[in-house]
């Protein structure tokens, strides 16, 4: 490895490693943390569908740990889950119509 690409290496490492000592990000640094595209995070705030702050009017900001609760509020259910929540649904209609 060249003496250039350690260095870059090494910055981008740093750049990573400043997100796990900062409460509060940019959106450049929200969509690196994520892993998403900047336009994507744009999206997102522009229909209020993730936490943001605008404390001047223009300039967008996260606290990450409210991100970390919004993407763990996107969970999708397995198999098994939507399998046992349909099997309860429908015992609970069927006891419904049993008292009809």
């Amino acid at each position: 490895m060249t003496d250039q690409e350690q260095a870059k290496l090494a910055k981008a490492v740093a750049k990573n490693l400043a997100y796990l000592h900062k409460d509060i990000l940019t959106c450049r640094e929200a969509a690196a943390y994520m892993g998403v595209s900047l336009s994507y995070i744009y999206k997102l705030t522009h229909r209020n569908e993730i936490p943001h702050y605008k404390p001047l009017g223009k300039k967008v900001f996260f606290n990450k740990s409210e991100l970390e609760e919004w993407i763990q509020r996107q969970r999708i259910e397995t198999q098994e889950e939507v399998r046992a929540n349909a099997h309860q649904m429908a015992k609970a209609l069927g006891r419904k119509e049993a008292t009809r």
